[in-house]
């Protein structure tokens, strides 16, 4: 689906985007250049591999690009939107299960607040919209083609 040229997205869609491309570019870059950290503030015994939280700061980051990207229409980059929500909805189910086990304190679910359920309301809005704006738009896939 495309976008409908003729429909702008509300401002609060644009700036909820860029927020959390620079939100997750800042956090990315942040655990990429400390990835011990968080671990020392939160009293965990530092990792074996921090490579490893290397690279989910990297995703994280990667993300925030996307985010950016999406910002520029949101109604056509809707996808972004929908695998970043994803992201923040398992993310959380995750960390449940590991703080619930043991495995991780619940200290960390501080990073669930930031990272991830601030960003369900205004990415579950900016797919609703998306989904309200695409719907309404005729299947012109019949149209490109030329007989």
């Amino acid at each position: 689906m495309h976008s409908n040229p003729n429909c702008t997205a509300p401002k609060w869609i644009k700036y909820s985007l860029w927020l959390a491309g620079i939100y997750n570019v800042a956090w990315g870059a942040w655990v990429i250049a400390a990835p011990l950290l968080w671990f020392r503030w939160t009293r965990m015994e530092d990792p074996r591999y921090p490579q490893i939280w290397q690279c989910v700061g990297m995703i994280v980051g990667v993300y925030g690009i996307g985010y950016w990207i999406a910002a520029s229409d949101p109604f056509r980059h809707w996808p972004i939107v929908l695998v970043g929500l994803l992201g923040k909805i398992f993310g959380p189910i995750g960390f449940l299960q590991a703080a619930i086990a043991g495995d991780l304190p619940w200290l960390w679910g501080l990073t669930i607040l930031t990272n991830d359920l601030i960003w369900w309301i205004p990415f579950g809005g900016i797919l609703y919209f998306a989904w309200q704006v695409n719907r309404r738009e005729p299947d012109n896939s019949t149209l490109d083609r030329q007989e």
